[in-house]
C-alpha cells in the first residue's frame, strides 16, 4: 500500500495488541524498500519502573532487528501532574536520560513528541534537551496536539527550529476536533506558510490516526489534501 501510495518512510505508531505483529512488520517494511523513519515509544512508568512491559518489548524487537531508528517519547499526563516546574524538569531528565542510553546503545536517536501536558510545550522540551546536553535527542513536532498552540506557532517554531527532527502535519481547527483531514481545517495553510519562511526543510509528516476506517483511504484523502495546501503556498 505505502508503495502504492509513493511513500517510502513511515513513523510507527501502535497499541500494545499490534507489538506482537511489529518485528514481522520490520521485515515487511525491509522488503518493500520502506524506511522505518522513527518508533513511537510511550513512556508510562506505572509498574514502578521507567519501561513498561510494552516498551520493552518495542526496544527488544528494535534491539533484535538491528533496527537503528529515531524512538519518538512521549508520556501521559500523570508523570509530571502536581510537581514544581524544577521538580518537573529534574524529573523528565532523569527518565530520558535512561532512555536515551537504551537508544544509544542500539544506534538509535530519540525525539521528544508533543502529547499535551507540562512535556508537550515545546519551551520545556528545549529546556529538556539543554539539561541533557546531547545531540542525539531532538523534537518531533505534532500538529494535532498543538490546537492550543497555533496563535504561537511562528513562535514556538524559532524556539524549536535548531532541535527540531520532523513535524507532522494535520487540518486544523483551534476548536478541533483533534484530527482533521489536511485541507478541510481553517488554519494549516498559514502554519504551513510559516514553516516555510523559517526555512526549515525537515520531514514533513501526514497522519493515517483514524478509527475504524481504511487506512489507504485516509492517506489518500491527506494526500490530496496536502496537494491543495502545497498551491496555496
Amino acid at each position: 500500500m505505502l508503495n502504492d501510495l509513493g511513500i517510502s518512510q513511515l513513523a510507527y505508531d501502535y497499541r500494545d495488541e499490534h507489538i506482537p505483529s511489529f518485528k514481522h512488520e520490520i521485515g515487511v517494511l525491509e522488503k518493500h524498500n520502506i524506511e522505518l523513519r522513527a518508533v513511537w515509544l510511550w513512556i508510562d512508568p506505572r509498574e514502578g519502573e521507567i519501561l513498561n512491559e510494552a516498551s520493552r518489548s518495542i526496544l527488544d524487537i528494535l534491539r533484535e532487528t538491528g533496527t537503528e531508528t529515531e524512538l519518538w517519547v512521549s508520556f501521559p499526563a500523570f508523570v509530571f501532574e502536581g510537581l514544581p516546574d524544577a521538580q518537573q524538569l529534574e524529573k523528565a531528565v532523569n527518565i530520558l536520560t535512561v532512555v536515551l542510553q537504551h537508544a544509544e546503545e542500539m544506534g538509535c536517536t530519540m525525539a521528544l513528541y508533543n502529547h499535551g501536558d507540562w512535556f508537550g510545550e515545546p519551551e520545556n522540551q528545549v529546556r529538556i534537551i539543554q539539561a541533557i546536553g546531547s545531540d542525539r535527542i531532538r523534537i518531533v513536532y505534532n500538529f494535532h496536539h498543538g490546537h492550543h498552540q497555533v496563535d504561537r506557532f511562528g513562535e514556538l517554531l524559532e524556539v524549536m527550529k535548531p532541535y527540531l527532527s520532523a513535524i507532522n502535519i494535520n487540518g486544523m481547527k483551534v476548536e478541533g476536533p483533534k484530527i482533521i483531514t489536511l485541507g478541510e481545517g481553517d488554519r494549516e495553510v498559514e502554519m504551513l506558510r510559516t514553516i516555510k519562511d523559517s526555512g526549515y526543510c525537515g520531514p514533513i509528516g501526514i497522519l493515517g490516526h483514524t478509527e475504524g476506517e481504511d487506512i489507504r483511504v485516509v492517506l489518500e484523502r491527506n494526500l490530496e489534501g496536502l496537494q491543495q495546501l502545497k498551491s496555496q503556498l
